[in-house]
């Protein structure tokens, strides 16, 4: 007698949703853009697609969207990719996977910040600039060929660009599952995160510019001092009291930069901070 097994079926997103969401990160990664949210909004918008697609009941299509609602942003063409990964991996808990949130949050956190920096070094660095001195070339002499080159070349490059990332990233996301929930988990997404910090500390040294205008009683300023002991030390306390405020005392973003913004001008007042200070966190 023939025993009865039931196989549940694997789970797989369609190609309608997975280009649904594709669109939907390509028109609207800037969806609701705040200082406090950034691309948040974006992401879950192309989100929304995958999980409607995976899950039949409302209650798993709301628990899943929770993960996408932590603070995400990145530069948008080369970060097509992670939104693509993290398809994958939702597939993946999908099917009964062991894949968390924080195997997804961790993901993401850890790659929007190098990606971020190789896509506005390739992208904003080099690419706009090379077209818009090719659309400028052919500009001279009151030319609209010059606007219409750059209009056309520019999105062209960027959906197929975009689209291409995108879809690596989602068969990645796929390919990538067990790395992610097997035995090398938890150092592959300490590595990623401290790939992330690493970026972090350096954008942190190069544009956080803060500094001190205190003349000492002996001759000399404090700023002077700091350099010769801790170079951009100011910089750092300051970066690690936002932190501190943010991720301990669950401060918000806006309240934060308040906070920054009382700091700079009652530090002006006092002759602490000079007016370059004030302009930097303003």
């Amino acid at each position: 007698m023939a025993e009865n097994t039931t196989v549940k079926e694997e789970r797989k997103v369609s190609k309608e949703a997975l280009a649904k969401s594709f669109r939907n990160w390509y028109y609207g990664n800037l969806t609701c853009f705040s200082q406090e949210h950034m691309q948040t909004f974006g992401y879950l918008v192309s989100m929304l697609p995958i999980v409607e697609d995976l899950y039949d009941k409302k209650e798993d299509q709301n628990r899943a969207l929770q993960t996408y609602s932590a603070f995400f942003n990145t530069e948008p063409q080369i970060g097509s990719m992670i939104v693509g990964v993290t398809v994958g991996l939702e597939e993946a808990r999908a099917n009964g996977q062991p894949v968390t949130d924080d195997t997804i949050n961790g993901i993401r956190a850890g790659l929007m910040g190098p990606l971020a920096g190789i896509g506005d070094s390739l992208i904003v660095g080099t690419l706009i600039p090379i077209l818009l001195g090719i659309s400028m070339g052919l500009s001279q002499g009151g030319s609209v060929l010059g606007p219409i080159f750059y209009i056309v070349v520019w999105n062209l490059l960027a959906y197929f660009g975009m689209r291409f990332a995108y879809y690596r990233g989602y068969k990645l996301g796929g390919d990538a599952v067990e790395a992610l929930v097997g035995p090398n988990a938890q150092a592959l997404r300490e590595a990623i995160v401290m790939i992330g910090t690493i970026v972090i500390g350096a954008v942190d040294a190069t544009w956080v510019s803060i500094t001190t205008a205190l003349q000492l009683p002996g001759g000399g300023t404090l700023q002077g001092t700091l350099d010769g002991i801790y170079p951009k030390l100011l910089p750092l306390i300051f970066t690690i009291f936002c932190w501190w405020l943010m991720s301990k005392k669950k401060v918000s973003p806006i309240i934060t930069m308040l906070i920054l913004l009382a700091i700079a001008f009652v530090g002006a007042l006092c002759g602490f901070f000079g007016a370059a200070t004030i302009a930097t966190v303003a």
